[in-house]
């Protein structure tokens, strides 16, 4: 994978539903960890974090919940491979048998399951399997609502970013709240076939904010992902996200 600069005001989007996973570029940790305050630990198979605690019957390192706002400030784009996994409590680690470490240390190596990465003993919710967090994130989710927060509170953050900058080293007052999961349910064959979302090309009024979305295919290498982008020109838009800011509410247009 070459390595690209990452842009973060673009966010692409492909989902295996089958396989209960999502391909992104431009969502990193900090807003997965936003989105999802209530992860109790996580079981750490690749990363460079060293306020960890280790576990001697897997050998793994991992975090518990108080630690995840600090990790989540840490530059983890900047280890290379950053994966893990969510799991209850220390003593479900314990009972893990050789086979599923087997599978947990294939699954970070490969960014690929044996079989999906979801454990009773563990009761985990995510596997989060990262090279250059934000460029390039394949995350399994059990339950995909867990996803279109994720991707809600994303869009939300790059908004606000955008259009709160301080005016006279003043910070402007928080206008917006998350996308509703429902305002990108409609959106849900896009995302099967590959999606971009363009923050970067978004039109602001002072009325309202339309964030275009155009379906571009389906993408592993995010060089090739970027290139794809960069070519739309002035192709129409295959759908968008628009804000209200009048009524500050969130709505859908697709074709």
């Amino acid at each position: 994978m070459k390595n690209h600069t990452r842009n973060r005001d673009v966010i692409y989007i492909h989902v295996n539903f089958p396989d209960h996973y999502v391909i992104s570029s431009g969502i990193d940790f900090k807003e997965f960890a936003i989105a999802n305050p209530e992860i109790s630990n996580l079981l750490l198979l690749r990363h460079q974090y060293e306020e960890v605690n280790y576990n001697l019957h897997t050998l793994f390192d991992y975090v518990d919940n108080e630690t995840i706002s600090k990790l989540a400030n840490e530059d983890v784009n900047n280890y290379g491979d950053f994966c893990w996994i969510d799991f209850d409590n220390e003593e479900a680690l314990n009972l893990l048998e050789g086979q599923e470490i087997a599978e947990l240390l294939y699954l970070s190596h490969s960014k690929n399951h044996l079989r999906l990465p979801f454990y009773r003993k563990l009761d985990n919710h995510f596997a989060y399997l990262a090279h250059e967090d934000g460029l390039f994130n394949k995350t399994y989710y059990r339950s995909f609502d867990n996803f279109y927060r994720v991707l809600g509170c994303s869009i939300m953050n790059k908004i606000s970013e955008k259009a709160e900058k301080p005016m006279f080293g003043l910070r402007r007052r928080r206008e917006f709240s998350n996308v509703p999961v429902e305002i990108l349910y409609p959106f849900i064959e896009n995302m099967k076939e590959g999606m971009v979302i363009s923050l970067e090309r978004a039109k602001y009024s002072r009325s309202q904010i339309e964030i275009p979305i155009w379906v571009i295919g389906d993408f592993y290498y995010m060089d090739e992902m970027q290139e794809e982008y960069d070519n739309l020109g002035n192709r129409p838009v295959d759908g968008k996200i628009v804000y209200d800011r009048k009524l500050k509410e969130w709505k859908c247009f697709i074709k």
